[in-house]
């Protein structure tokens, strides 16, 4: 049901035969992190720099804008109010 919380949808899950979750132990923590980042497709150099500068690009961009807004913005009051 939706309005249940984790702790009332636990309680009705015990007594249904599933045996409580284990915590991991650190070491094995570490061997599946390892094992996951092996299987990670790291960009190349020339992809690394040409995302970063599309994403440097896009920022400067979003600032350029937001600035022109406020600075018309702010204008727009100065004009209104005096």
């Amino acid at each position: 049901m939706a309005t249940e919380t984790r702790g009332e949808a636990a309680a009705k899950d015990e007594g249904k035969g599933k045996s409580p979750r284990k915590r991991t132990s650190p070491v094995l923590f570490v061997r599946q992190v390892i094992a996951e980042l092996r299987k990670v497709i790291w960009p190349t150099r020339r992809e690394l720099i040409t995302y970063t500068a599309v994403s440097l690009v896009f920022v400067l961009v979003m600032v350029a804008l937001v600035a022109g807004l406020d600075w018309g913005l702010q204008r727009g009051v100065f004009w209104l109010f005096g």
